[in-house]
């Protein structure tokens, strides 16, 4: 979930004439790292042996 701070932040950043797609496509980015920030906090990924290992098994 994105925060009316953030919100405001990104649409600050955009240049004077921006089109809805634009904006739609930078919150989703923010929300995508968001999410990802919070998944490595709870130590919900994969180390680069493991991924390595795993990549073995397909190639």
């Amino acid at each position: 979930m994105i925060t009316k701070t953030k919100l405001k932040e990104q649409i600050e950043s955009l240049s004077d004439e921006f089109t809805i797609d634009e904006l739609i496509e930078r919150l989703i980015l923010i929300e995508k790292i968001e999410s990802g920030y919070q998944q490595s906090e709870s130590g919900n990924y994969v180390s680069e042996s493991d991924l390595t290992t795993e990549l073995e098994k397909w190639f």
